[in-house]
């Protein structure tokens, strides 16, 4: 098959998880466009079914803002008619199914029907959709989608309470490429020194918690010898830093984006996760993969990657304290903490790509 893939092209991920279907699936020999409006961070030119198109939105002094969708529609249709694509992907509601569906609409009238998948990713539904000025539109992208997926069972539940949707959506849960992770564990040089490696991965935004990152070391620090590792980059990264040149904090590493991440939870003990809300955890879930202890938050669909005191432990949301027992629990039992690494890894092989990209292609043959 043809097929467009819609996404964010930032280290979010939604961003990661549409990109590595879409190489998935170029390996299976389908032929996968992605759209963006610039490269996706984890996009590879290493296949010659990959192809990238950009969208370019021209600067008009009319316009306080720029008309992405309006940008993003002409180039779905464009790129729909050159390459006589099968089938659209998009990966969040707002604006890409959105821009799809008016994509759609514009290739109807040349005799073209091209059908549409979307993926909800959470942020699309908890804070876009949310908002009473974008809840119309994300609920007509859900309607009017050929098939509506969701990362998590979570997920499922709160757009159907919050939108009143009564058209069926599909879980299909987030993934990890376990032999990636495999190879690298099979190549990780571990210090041998007589501290713990303690890493958060995320975009930095607010409902990340970074400030309860930053107060679980601090009070972690004070109780293990340890070391803590932070990989992204966001809105409060800059807050992140200071809050750790303020606490004089030390043995910390901001370690910025990285494309190979698992070369870094390949060395660490522990993960922690302490998020407001978050609809699956794919960063818990590659930590697991890397077979890291996992203690984060009970937010969203969280418990469904994340068993308590089996792959690591949860709390409720900003319950530092607990966090932090929990943690001192098991980096001071080595024979747990060898145990609880081993069961994440094993957790994790439920979520392998070569499990999980079988559903997406159930549904696009049911389409195509």
């Amino acid at each position: 098959m043809k097929i467009i893939i819609v996404c964010y092209p930032t280290f979010g991920g939604s961003g990661v998880l549409a990109t590595e279907l879409g190489h998935k699936l170029a390996k299976k020999n389908h032929e996968i466009h992605f759209i963006a409006y610039e490269k996706p961070v984890r996009l590879k030119p290493d296949n010659k079914k990959v192809f990238f198109h950009q969208v370019n939105v021209p600067f008009y002094p009319l316009f306080n803002f720029q008309p992405y969708e309006l940008a993003l529609s002409s180039k779905l249709v464009d790129v729909c008619s050159k390459f006589s694509i099968d089938l659209i992907h998009v990966h969040y509601a707002i604006p890409h199914a959105y821009a799809a569906y008016m994509a759609k609409k514009m290739m109807i009238s040349s005799g073209i029907k091209i059908p549409l998948v979307t993926t909800l990713h959470g942020t699309d539904i908890t804070l876009v959709g949310n908002h009473p000025f974008y809840k119309p539109a994300v609920k007509f992208s859900i309607e009017e989608s050929d098939v509506v997926t969701s990362v998590s069972e979570s997920l499922k539940q709160d757009t159907i309470d919050f939108f009143g949707i009564k058209r069926e959506i599909k879980v299909v849960s987030n993934f990890v490429d376990l032999n990636k992770f495999n190879s690298q564990l099979l190549n990780c040089n571990i210090d041998n020194e007589d501290y713990k490696v303690i890493t958060h991965v995320s975009n930095f935004r607010p409902v990340k918690n970074i400030r309860g990152v930053i107060e679980f070391f601090e009070k972690i620090s004070k109780k293990i010898k340890s070391r803590f590792k932070l990989i992204g980059e966001g809105p409060e990264l800059e807050v992140s830093k200071q809050l750790v040149k303020d606490k004089k904090i030390e043995n910390v590493e901001f370690l910025g984006n990285t494309q190979e991440v698992e070369k870094e939870l390949c060395h660490s003990d522990l993960f922690i996760l302490p998020s407001k809300t978050e609809s699956f955890g794919l960063a818990a879930l590659e930590a697991m993969a890397s077979k890291v202890v996992i203690i984060s938050s009970d937010s969203g669909g969280l418990p469904e990657v994340n068993i308590h005191n089996e792959t690591g432990f949860l709390t409720k949301y900003n319950d530092i304290d607990k966090m932090v027992d929990y943690a001192e629990s098991v980096l001071k039992d080595e024979d747990k903490l060898s145990q609880m690494k081993e069961n994440a890894f094993i957790r994790a092989q439920k979520f392998d790509i070569n499990k999980i990209i079988t559903n997406y292609e159930d549904i696009y043959h049911s389409l195509v």
